[in-house]
């Protein structure tokens, strides 16, 4: 019996990591949703040149499955490599999503990978050819990500098919002026009369040129046949723990400086309302009616019955009670000073939120710094901080009470999304917790060990944080429905959400930096079309009250030959698939069954590829170029907080990682999962790029060991939400003292977060550089100078995947063990 990636759960079937895995049959195939042949693929590859264990490219492509005209690009990513022999595997610089096999014509008009991208560019034209390959089928999307460029549609018709209401877009086809062919259920719909004339070049008679047919990203503004009810004005509460432990850590005075900076910035219009409600044994309210002089103070002790005491001055238009907002904020962190009040009642205080909140909608932010121990919703302590580097299974990843939960989809309801910041030293539950954000499409912020004065580099992100969250677009009562060719179907969505249906979720709010994962399967034959096509449609509210619907339509190729479902299979997008399906079945089933179910995607997964093209391959682990780095990437998860054991690792910071892993976009989950290494205290201008006025070094991309890592260098890690500057005992002084500001590395102080703006080349090469890294990134990462020497390396040295560790296999040791697993 073994453990897989399944779509319900992932599914135990043999333990091949610690653990062991309950007997359960092996349906590595419902995660494709159907039945698994153990038919091998005969492909022609006896007659292949004996003499050389590798084949040509030339010989490649004429006998993997017979197939005419595979592209030397193609042959190129199923070209078989030993991954016992070829240590070098990691491309120099990050490497690009794969570019579908589609004409010239329809890559131009595709949509772009940072929005929306498939587990594999060439679609199985069967069920049974998906399971051949043992891959899993899925989207990864990033729909309301920031867009320099957005066709934006005012038409009194919004052109949709009659029969499956896709939009139209760029791979339908005409029949002729008057009849359109939609692209995913294949009928012939009319073309309306307002559609023959295109806006853009004023003319009329050429449908196929509009805007919408040309752009595989639109934005249409909707009409009321698009609305429940009038648009809704955006509505922001603020949910303040004002407890002992939150004046101690500081965090009051950094939200209101940063509230009071950015009050202007808040995204909305004459119509935005604002609140304020803090929290300790009590519920706090602020009327801040237009006209009072200085704000007032309402306090509700009755926690069990928590009521609103006035209801028309604690949400005020934010436009006329300003002066009164601006007055709460400077007074707000000197009136809990002396404060003695340890307790926290969260759950009340999110009851009266609803409460408020229920008549528009809108977003509650919620700041908390403790575990809630009064009133609804109060939790007891359930970390035993003795098992955290346990072997074992890993217990209390799911939550101790469905309160938050229930509440969640009580705001989701509303149109009320609820976002979580959590800022504490102590055990929180976040695994609880996170339901009130997960349930209501809200987003969850966490940093442990935060204080204003002690924690430079959590103050300096949270600071940060705080700025890009008040500021960045948001999308208010939205829906999302995502729509796939005929024959396709999504089976199991990953994100925070509500699903409202079978396939439409429901977002109080959306946001610019949230991700979502589907996952599919084929359910009647493909062989009749040459393209599978996926759309995702958002309609939302914009801050300004206008109700809008973001299209995306991606266009991939459909194969029948086994060779071409691996030549395009997308391992990031993969891997970050896995990563969603395994958090899942870690909550459902266990944590050792989601790590052997990863480990045998990719035992099942090179058997496939060893099955199917065997006669061509020697003795070894073998991989076509385009899964090399798979085994790389799940034994980086293995090893991520999330999913790894044997490591230290306190149970909220493991949940949060969970949270990140099953919400964040794929460029960010891939840099938490397997970071980018550079050295760069020998950087040059050779190869640099020249962007406006200012060279941008292109160091190499570094494999993560130690081995890589000299005394004599400094080695910049990007992981994403965090980066560290490791300066080796011996780096050239030069370096420390141009770049660092410090004369030798014995004067650099253990706790730098920050490096100085000084006027050398050295230092203009570096800050251009880590900008550059920086340029498409919304939240900015903790910065933190690690020495040589200090305690801060072990968080540097844990992201070094390919080294053994007391409890984790090396690289080398992880292939040897998949080696051993294929040979059962």
């Amino acid at each position: 019996m073994r453990a897989v990636l399944n779509h319900t759960s992932l599914l135990p079937v043999s333990s091949t990591t610690t653990g062991s895995a309950s007997p359960v049959p092996n349906s590595y195939e419902s995660l494709e949703g159907g039945g698994y042949s153990g038919t091998s693929l005969q492909c022609s590859l006896r007659h292949l040149n004996a003499r050389s264990p590798f084949p040509s490219l030339s010989e490649l492509s004429s006998a993997l499955g017979g197939l005419s005209g595979v592209s030397e690009l193609e042959a190129e990513t199923l070209r078989p490599m030993n991954l016992l022999q070829e240590r070098n595997i990691l491309p120099p610089k990050r490497a690009p999503p794969p570019e579908p096999n589609l004409s010239n014509d329809l890559r131009k008009v595709n949509c772009s990978p940072d929005t929306f991208r498939c587990t594999l560019t060439n679609i199985p034209q069967t069920q049974a050819l998906l399971n051949k390959a043992r891959l899993p089928l899925g989207l990864l999307l990033h729909p309301f990500r920031d867009l320099t460029q957005l066709p934006v549609i005012t038409s009194n018709t919004i052109v949709r098919c009659r029969s499956c209401r896709t939009y139209i877009n760029p791979f339908v086809s005409f029949l002729d002026q008057r009849r359109w062919k939609c692209n995913l259920c294949y009928r012939v719909n009319d073309v309306p009369d307002e559609f023959m004339y295109n806006p853009v070049t004023r003319s009329y008679g050429e449908p196929h040129k509009r805007p919408e047919v040309q752009n595989s990203t639109v934005e249409f503004i909707a009409s009321s046949d698009y609305m429940l009810r009038p648009p809704q004005p955006a509505v922001y509460l603020f949910l303040l723990d004002v407890s002992h432990n939150a004046v101690e850590s500081g965090y009051l005075n950094v939200f209101c400086q940063s509230l009071l900076d950015n009050l202007e910035k808040l995204p909305g219009d004459t119509r935005t309302h604002i609140g304020f409600v803090t929290f300790d044994s009590t519920v706090h309210f602020y009327n801040l009616q237009e006209g009072l002089s200085q704000p007032q103070m309402l306090v509700v002790s009755d926690i069990d019955d928590v009521f609103i005491p006035t209801h028309d001055s604690l949400l005020v238009n934010l436009k006329e009670s300003k002066e009164l907002v601006k007055d709460l904020l400077n007074a707000l962190p000197g009136m809990f000073t002396h404060t003695r009040e340890t307790q926290s009642a969260l759950g009340p205080a999110l009851q009266v939120a609803y409460k408020l909140m229920s008549p528009t909608g809108g977003r509650v932010s919620v700041f908390q710094t403790q575990l809630p121990t009064l009133g609804a919703g109060l939790l007891q302590s359930r970390e035993d901080p003795n098992l955290r580097s346990s072997t074992k299974n890993v217990q209390h990843l799911g939550p101790a009470t469905d309160f938050y939960k229930k509440l969640a989809l009580d705001c989701s309801g509303q149109q009320i999304g609820v976002d979580l910041f959590l800022l504490s030293s102590q055990y929180s539950d976040l695994a609880t917790l996170a339901c009130v954000s997960k349930y209501s499409a809200g987003g969850v912020f966490y940093y442990p060990s935060f204080h204003h004065i002690h924690n430079t580099a959590q103050r300096q992100k949270f600071q940060k944080d705080l700025q890009r969250y008040l500021t960045r677009k948001i999308g208010f009562e939205a829906v999302m429905r995502i729509r796939c060719t005929k024959g396709l179907s999504i089976h199991t969505f990953h994100g925070n959400f509500f699903v409202r249906s079978t396939d439409l979720l429901s977002l109080a709010n959306v946001n610019p930096d949230s991700g979502f994962a589907v996952q599919m399967s084929i359910e009647e034959s493909l062989a009749d079309t040459s393209l599978a096509c996926f759309q995702a449609a958002l309609l939302y509210t914009s801050s300004k009250g206008k109700r809008r619907i973001r299209v995306h339509t991606l266009c991939l190729p459909v194969v029948s030959q086994l060779s071409e479902v691996f030549a395009g299979a997308d391992i990031q997008a993969i891997s970050c698939l896995l990563a969603n399906m395994a958090i899942d079945r870690s909550i459902s089933s266990s944590l050792s069954d989601a790590r052997d179910a990863l480990v045998n995607a990719v035992v099942d997964c090179l058997t496939a590829y060893r099955a199917n093209g065997s006669n061509i391959q020697p003795s070894g682990l073998i991989a076509p170029a385009a899964l090399r780095l798979f085994p790389l990437y799940v034994l980086a998860l293995l090893k991520q907080k999330a999913l790894r054991t044997g490591t230290s690792t306190r149970l909220d910071e493991r949940v949060f990682s969970m949270c990140e892993l099953k919400s964040q976009p794929l460029q960010q989950i891939m840099h938490m999962v397997h970071p980018d290494l550079y050295r760069i205290d020998n950087m040059t201008e050779l190869a640099a790029l020249h962007l406006n006025d200012s060279v941008i070094p292109q160091p190499p991309l570094l494999q993560l060991t130690a081995e890589k890592l000299t005394r004599e260098g400094a080695f910049l890690m990007d992981c994403g939400s965090v980066m560290y500057l490791w300066v080796g005992k011996c780096c050239n002084e030069m370096f420390i003292c141009d770049v660092l500001g410090f004369p030798n590395y014995a004067s650099l102080p253990s706790n730098m977060t920050e490096i100085p703006e000084l006027q050398t080349t050295y230092s203009e090469r570096t800050r251009a550089f880590i900008s550059w890294l920086l340029e498409s990134r919304t939240f900015h990462p903790a910065f933190h100078v690690v020495k040589d020497d200090a305690s801060t390396k072990t968080s540097f040295f844990q992201h070094l995947v390919e080294d053994r560790t007391e409890s984790a296999f090396s690289y080398y040791e992880f292939l040897l063990h998949v080696q051993q697993q294929m040979s059962k």
